[in-house]
């Protein structure tokens, strides 16, 4: 089934032509991934599919069978509605068919009309499976980390909206899901499930992400936007890599070949007015067509020792730190004492403090308990999630030279890397330098501001989520650049490709405050983590072995049949022995279900709402035991 087409479509903003007869369709099932760099058209392409936007010339044709959602980079709502409501009203239908049932059901009395009502709107429910609409919503927000239910969704910050109109789009079920920078605002456990829940799906999902990983685990086309036109590469992120690499070594083979081709013909074409006169006239139109297509100069590596500015004995010491915001204890107890060269990453869920931490260390903010001693030759670069804001008729190399004319880290005639250079490396061509800050897109603003804060040359680079809104091209450029880097790197990020290339230690944020640190990037965390499980599961194993054969001795040596213990009768006797296997059994019982909510994934929302619900019993009848279970023993206390 064919869910949309595209045929010769043209968009252009602001005099600037983004694309032009371009052409483009997806079928049932198709997941493909749209890239390219920063501020080439790839949301607005994104809009123009959505309905959101009409393009300036061409058809878009839609199938009006299929039911389309869009997630927007940056979702908002136009409603007081609370966070479960939003959620629910995904699914239009059920969701008003649900709320009228509530109202009637609320009502302090009833017409016979509305008494009819209900009945026809119980059965509608029924018809619709629509009983396990809530249930289904809270396990989508559960497994998107969103536990404000009741908040007015109008209040909520950028991340949380971001969180919960996600869980909506999920929720609604639509034969074609597009999905603009999905991953933002989640942490790396978040995006798992998400990749996760979308590998699993047959809809069609169409997305823009700056997630390698999470690109190449969920599409199977990739789409690349680039001068001004698509091209389409079947497989995932890693066969695009692959095909991209060999047509660029051919393309370099040719430019070779037609290099060496120019320079025979520019010694032929020097011999004389004779030659010229005898050899054809399209040779010679040739050559002066290759003349003046002059090759773009090459980008000369990154061989500057950026960051080596001398950094003296003390860098940033932390000594017992600890932070509580909002009554939350953020992080306690930490010490890092920074030496050159380090590279670390620091991650955890939302909310966990991160960003804050990154503050207490940079010295923004005071710490409530312990110190924090900067170094007098350190100089900080920070890299926020914000971007601050910049006076918009300003131009774009202005913003730079502002910082800095030159970037001076090295030793010989390359050492010196200008605010031109610096903004060409970072994906801004030499036209685009005399553009104003306000014709920029948001990718391109983020991309001005990582430029402004590295032509400072820190020693110390704090980034905060860095990869947000990044293209593919620009996180290729910052990771040679960290690579390179020879100061203190702290990075707070939840892309697992970038953590992979750009750090040597990860520091977890843990449930109790604590961080606790792991050697190597993040798929050597992962691993750790991988092993310590394992290893607890094997002593769990063992316990329970060794507890098995304890009571099968005890037992084996004492064959006689039960006897009541003075103060217990009999009966009484036997029902606290059923207690105590009673309450082993819950408490298995338990930990099995707990396991199986925390890797469900969120996929199966019956089963979700089937154990939260178990789960609750389980605590009442283990309490009313328990309770008992103290009756039994303090009477056979008594009576000992």
């Amino acid at each position: 089934m064919n869910l949309f087409s595209i045929s010769n479509i043209s968009k252009s903003f602001e005099q600037t032509l983004l694309f032009e007869g371009i052409s483009f369709g997806m079928e049932e099932g198709d997941r493909v991934g749209l890239i390219g760099r920063n501020g080439i058209g790839k949301s607005t392409l994104l809009h123009i599919i959505a309905g959101k936007e009409e393009p300036d010339t061409g058809v878009v044709a839609f199938n009006k069978a299929i039911r389309t959602e869009f997630l927007n980079q940056l979702p908002s709502f136009d409603k007081h509605m609370s966070v479960l409501d939003i959620v629910m009203s995904g699914k239009p239908e059920e969701y008003r068919i649900l709320c009228r049932h509530e109202e009637l059901c609320n009502a302090a009395s009833r017409s016979d009309a509305e008494e009819e009502e209900l009945h026809a709107v119980t059965l509608q429910i029924d018809e619709k499976s629509a009983w396990n609409l809530r249930s289904t919503a809270l396990g989508f927000l559960h497994s998107l980390g969103v536990t404000i239910m009741d908040a007015d969704v109008m209040t909520l910050s950028g991340g949380q909206r971001k969180r919960v109109a996600l869980a909506r789009a999920l929720l609604s079920q639509p034969d074609l899901l597009i999905l603009d920078e999905p991953t933002n605002h989640l942490d790396a456990r978040i995006v798992q499930w998400l990749q996760d829940e979308l590998q699993r799906s047959a809809k069609g999902v169409l997305l823009v992400t700056h997630d390698r990983y999470f690109l190449d685990a969920v599409s199977s086309r990739i789409v690349e936007l680039d001068q001004k036109r698509l091209f389409s590469f079947d497989g995932n992120f890693e066969k695009y890599l692959e095909r991209k690499e060999a047509m660029i070594a051919a393309d370099d083979a040719t430019q070779a070949h037609e290099r060496n081709k120019l320079r025979h013909e520019l010694a032929w074409l020097q011999k004389g007015a004779k030659a010229r006169r005898t050899k054809q006239q399209s040779r010679i139109n040739w050559i002066e067509k290759m003349q003046v297509e002059k090759a773009e100069p090459e980008q000369r590596d990154i061989e500057l020792e950026v960051g080596s500015v001398f950094l003296g004995g003390r860098i940033i010491d932390a000594y017992n730190i600890s932070k509580t915001m909002r009554d939350k204890v953020v992080f306690r107890d930490f010490e890092y004492s920074a030496a050159p060269g380090d590279k670390i990453g620091f991650i955890g869920p939302n909310g966990a403090g991160k960003s804050t931490l990154l503050n207490v260390l940079a010295g923004f903010i005071p710490p409530d308990t312990g110190s924090v001693r900067i170094g007098d030759t350190v100089t900080i670069g920070y890299f926020k999630q914000e971007v601050p804001h910049l006076p918009p008729t300003q131009t774009v190399i202005g913003a730079v030279r502002a910082v800095a004319e030159y970037i001076d880290g090295g030793v010989g005639r390359e050492k010196y890397l200008s605010a031109r250079e610096l903004l060409e490396r970072f994906r801004f061509p030499s036209h685009r330098h005399g553009s104003r800050v306000e014709t920029l897109s948001g990718g391109e603003r983020r991309r001005l501001e990582l430029c402004r804060v590295l032509m400072a040359n820190p020693n110390v680079l704090l980034l905060d989520e860095p990869t947000n809104d990044f293209d593919l091209a620009t996180l290729s450029a910052l990771e040679e650049y960290l690579v390179a880097f020879k100061g203190v790197l702290l990075v707070v990020s939840h892309d697992r490709a970038f953590l992979d290339k750009t750090v040597e230690y990860i520091y977890a944020f843990e449930d109790d405050g604590k961080l606790k640190q792991y050697p190597g990037n993040y798929t050597a965390y992962l691993h750790a983590i991988e092993q310590r499980t394992q290893e607890q599961r094997r002593a769990t194993a063992e316990a329970k072995k060794d507890g098995a054969a304890e009571r099968a001795a005890t037992a084996s040596a004492n064959p006689a049949k039960p006897r009541s213990a003075k103060g217990l009768s009999y009966k009484e006797q036997k029902e606290l022995d059923e207690i105590g296997v009673q309450l082993e059994a819950f408490a298995e019982e338990q930990r099995v279900l707990e396991h199986e909510l925390s890797h469900s994934g969120g996929a199966d929302h019956e089963r979700l709402s089937l154990i939260s619900t178990r789960l609750q019993q389980i605590a009442q009848q283990s309490d009313q035991l328990t309770e008992r279970w103290f009756e039994l023993e303090e009477k056979k206390s008594a009576g000992a």
